[in-house]
Formats: C-alpha cells, sequence, structure tokens
C-alpha cells in the first residue's frame, strides 16, 4: 500500500490538509462560521464548471479563485447591508451553485470529473497538487502560530481585541480568505459535498476533553490527523471511497470523546460526593 505512488500523494495531501483544517476549525466552530465554510465550498462548484467551460484539463485555480471571490462578497455584504449573517450565506450559496450548476448543464463530458469534485477523490491527486498543499500548509501554518494571541481574543470578542490594538477587518479578511483557499484546496480530500465536515467534526471531538484553548488547538489538531489518515488505510481496506470513510473514522473519533467526557463527568461527580 504504501510503496503506490498515488497511495503516498494521497497521504502526504491528507497529513498536511487534514490536520490544517482541523486548526482553522477551532476558531471556524467558536466564531460560528460553519454556515460560512459550507457557502465557500458549494461556491467552488461555480469555479469548477467555469474552469471546465475555459477548457482547463485542471480547474484548481479558477476554483480557489471563485471562492475568495465568495468568501469577500459575503464580508462585503455583511459590512455594507443591514442583512441578517445567515440571510446572506443562503443567497451567496444559492446564487454560486446556481451558476456553477447551469454553466455545468451546457457542458458534455465532465460528469465523471464533476463527481470527484463533488465527493472527492484525494487517490487522484497530482504532484502538483501535493505542492500546491504543502506550500499552503507552511504559510496559512506559520501565518496561524504567528498570530494566535490576536486570532484567540479576536474569537472571544471583536470589541475587545480591537480595544487591544488588534486590526480587526484586517485580521477578518486574511482569516476568510485563508480559510476560502484552505476549504477549496480540501476538496480534493472530501470533495464539496463533505469538507466542512473536516473543519467541524475534529474541533468538536476536541471540545469534550479540552480544559483550555490550547488543549482545543492540539486535540483537534490530533483528530483531524488521525482521522485523514486512518481514513485513507481503511478505505483502502475495504475498498470504499475515502471523503465518507475519513468523515465516518472522525465521526466515530468524536462518538469516543463523547464516551470519554461522560465518563470523566461520572468519575469527577462522585469524587466530588
Amino acid at each position: 500500500m504504501f510503496t503506490e505512488p498515488f497511495m503516498q500523494r494521497a497521504l502526504l495531501a491528507a497529513l498536511l490538509l487534514a490536520p490544517l483544517c482541523a486548526l482553522l476549525g477551532v476558531f471556524v466552530t467558536a466564531r460560528r462560521l460553519a454556515f460560512f465554510s459550507d457557502t465557500i465550498s458549494h461556491g467552488a462548484l461555480a469555479g469548477v464548471a467555469l474552469g471546465f467551460w475555459w477548457g482547463l484539463t485542471d480547474p484548481t485555480l479558477p476554483m480557489v479563485g471563485f471562492s475568495l471571490l465568495v468568501a469577500v462578497a459575503v464580508l462585503w455584504l455583511k459590512e455594507n447591508t443591514e442583512l441578517l449573517t445567515d440571510t446572506i450565506l443562503a443567497v451567496v450559496l444559492s446564487g454560486s451553485v446556481s451558476f456553477g450548476i447551469i454553466l455545468l448543464s451546457l457542458l458534455k463530458g465532465y460528469r465523471g470529473e464533476i463527481q470527484r469534485y463533488l465527493f472527492g477523490d484525494i487517490l487522484a491527486v497530482s504532484p502538483q497538487d501535493v505542492a500546491w498543499t504543502i506550500a499552503l500548509f507552511v504559510v496559512v501554518g506559520v501565518g496561524i502560530l504567528t498570530r494566535l494571541s490576536s486570532l484567540a481574543l479576536l474569537t472571544a470578542s471583536e470589541e475587545m481585541a480591537h480595544v487591544c490594538g488588534v486590526p480587526v477587518q484586517r485580521l477578518n479578511y486574511l482569516f476568510v480568505l485563508t480559510l476560502a483557499m484552505v476549504v477549496a484546496m480540501s476538496i480534493h480530500l472530501l470533495g464539496i459535498i463533505l469538507v466542512t465536515s473536516l473543519l467541524v467534526i475534529p474541533p468538536a471531538a476536541a471540545r469534550t476533553l479540552s480544559r483550555n484553548f490550547r488543549q482545543h488547538i492540539t486535540l483537534s489538531v490530533l483528530v483531524g490527523l488521525v482521522g485523514g489518515l486512518g481514513g485513507i488505510m481503511l478505505s483502502y481496506q475495504i475498498d470504499a471511497p475515502c471523503g465518507p470513510t475519513i468523515v465516518l473514522t472522525c465521526i466515530a473519533m468524536f462518538l469516543l470523546s463523547l464516551a470519554a467526557g461522560w465518563l470523566r463527568s461520572r468519575r469527577n461527580a462522585a469524587q466530588a460526593s
């Protein structure tokens, strides 16, 4: 299994993208942006359609570009209109998906490719995709770690962050654009339909076991790492699709964390009594 080049590329991509999504997911779930990441991932469908419409064999660049456009559009509407956030997200999601579906209906011969982007096919990642993933992991990982205190303060309270001198607006835009790029690149891992799960499930599993914010980040990254690598190896053994297997592996770890949290609370209650 480990000697085959496609499996090596798949495992390397999961090794980088799964913990990166889990790291961002801590801030996404704390700021209640899960629906926002879902909007970005579904908006990427229009980018994929545009790439095929332009005759590109690899629509990664238009997919990432359209995801960034969706993210900026949501922030601009939030800052310049009185619409509620969930309303903006629903409008942008439905509009971008409808645009993508219309383009796809005009294309012929791309049905298999579209299914690969909808449901993910990490076993088909190319060396170029791996190179992009490595660059994204280094840039985003270093960026988050260097601004961890500011991001944590921004997540806790935007007003407090502004009082403490944090450039709130600029950091919000940077975080949203970073999230859009990571979500778009992770579509190769899980597909448009499932990619949000890698941002939500590992932080949810870590939340029940962590005692502070740093533990939350560490455990979330570990759950994402184990879920990504374990899901790929399990899918290879049972000959199942990678994306859903990764998600179910993370779900299993989430259930284990719930059981561990319940046992810990029972033990603490027994000691207190």
